[in-house]
């Protein structure tokens, strides 16, 4: 599994929109399996998996309002400010690209538990049996906050 990054991104938001203050990659644009971990003061509030370029990611957790029963990010009502950093996932494989990430993500999520408390806005996980792979994947990227 080779996973690279964190790029990192700081974001303006209200509970409606957001604006980055420089412009997302080409990875980012990608179709590419991505990590994501929204920060405030430098601790994860929140911890995402998407395959979306993240300007369409964000903008439909942004906008969403529960009518398909998804109320978009909890985070939006609550920040004026967060750091948004993305990891990516460049050996995906063809069947099911995002069972890694997803992997990868409950493991960060799982640490940051360990840690003190969920992530602030955490609304949702996905659960798979992880291997050593993805839990060294979760120690390294979580190796990137402290409290």
């Amino acid at each position: 599994m080779k996973i690279t990054g964190p790029e990192r991104y700081s974001l303006s938001t209200s509970s409606e929109s957001f604006t980055v203050a420089e412009r997302f990659s080409k990875l980012a644009g990608s179709r590419l399996p991505k990590l994501y971990i929204a920060t405030v003061k430098g601790w994860p509030i929140y911890v995402g998996t998407t395959r979306q370029p993240m300007r369409s990611r964000l903008r439909y957790g942004f906008q969403a309002n529960g009518e398909s029963g998804y109320y978009g990010y909890a985070w939006r009502h609550k920040f004026s400010e967060v750091q948004l950093d993305i990891w990516y996932q460049e050996d995906a494989p063809v069947e099911n690209p995002v069972l890694d990430m997803e992997t990868v993500e409950a493991e960060v999520v799982h640490l940051i538990r360990c840690a003190g408390q969920w992530p602030e806005c955490q609304t949702e996980i996905h659960f798979h049996a992880s291997t050593k792979e993805h839990r060294d994947a979760a120690v390294t990227i979580f190796a990137t906050y402290t409290k």
